[in-house]
């Protein structure tokens, strides 16, 4: 036996490969897409090198959890579910579950966070704690390839004008081409405040709803139901560890966003 231990030794120093198995490389890989254009939950990097924000950190963090190593590729929202739809990714970030995608993907249970769809308006329009049935008789603008409540999307009395990006609606509200602009709380008043042009000129004057965010799983991908419960159950597990918050918090602290000023 002796000597059949010291064989197995020199083996193993020989050929490391047969007495362990390197964690890093045991790690499985995915590609998940990333829309560019919705900080600060995600958006493109200045180099272009692949998207920032909360969610690919969270994202990252998740799956890094279960062992399993992520990759981005980071384009325009309606690519990002189009890629998700057709397998060519596992997954899309971030996607709204409504009536017409519910079936689409795989979705993992628990949202990955909850924002608000804000009602903005000109700082000099009266009015306050606006609803979706205000909307009705007026012009409002969406963003082309954002998810939306059905509620909003299927109201003949509601007049939508579609822009090319969160930025281009409230600039269209600035200058008077619609009377409200559906935007994010949070992306909204970033982007207000990063422009000068917009400062003072828009304010919030209702919401339409509270909506949770997900990583849309593909159905057309191998992988895509696998993931899902795999990304769910690290969720739950970060959240369970506290670590949840405290990203959630750092992020908040690193963007100066304070909820409810």
């Amino acid at each position: 036996m002796k000597h059949v231990l010291v064989r197995l030794a020199f083996l193993g120093f020989l050929f490391p490969s047969l007495a362990f198995v390197n964690p890093a490389l045991a790690e499985e890989t995915i590609v998940i897409a990333a829309e560019d254009d919705w900080p600060p939950y995600s958006s493109i990097k200045a180099d272009r090198s692949g998207p920032e924000g909360f969610t690919p950190e969270l994202v990252r963090a998740v799956f890094k959890l279960k062992g399993v190593d992520v990759r981005f590729l980071t384009v325009p929202f309606a690519r990002c579910l189009h890629y998700a739809e057709t397998g060519r990714t596992v997954g899309c970030f971030n996607a709204t579950i409504v009536e017409g995608n519910r079936n689409t993907f795989h979705w993992h249970p628990t949202p990955m966070f909850s924002e608000e769809l804000a009602i903005f308006a000109r700082s000099d329009q009266p009015g306050d704690h606006l609803t979706l049935k205000d909307l009705e008789g007026q012009t409002v603008s969406v963003t082309i390839g954002y998810t939306y409540p059905t509620e909003l999307m299927q109201n003949q009395a509601i007049t939508r004008f579609a822009a090319t990006s969160d930025a281009q609606q409230l600039r269209m509200l600035a200058t008077g081409r619609v009377r409200f602009a559906l935007v994010n709380t949070m992306p909204g008043y970033l982007r207000i405040h990063a422009e000068p042009s917009l400062q003072g000129r828009i304010r919030q004057v209702g919401r339409v709803s509270v909506d949770g965010f997900w990583v849309a799983f593909s159905k057309a991908h191998p992988d895509g139901k696998r993931m899902a419960g795999i990304f769910e159950d690290g969720l739950q597990q970060l959240k369970a560890s506290g670590r949840y918050d405290e990203m959630l918090e750092a992020f908040r602290r690193r963007i100066g966003y304070q909820p409810g000023k």
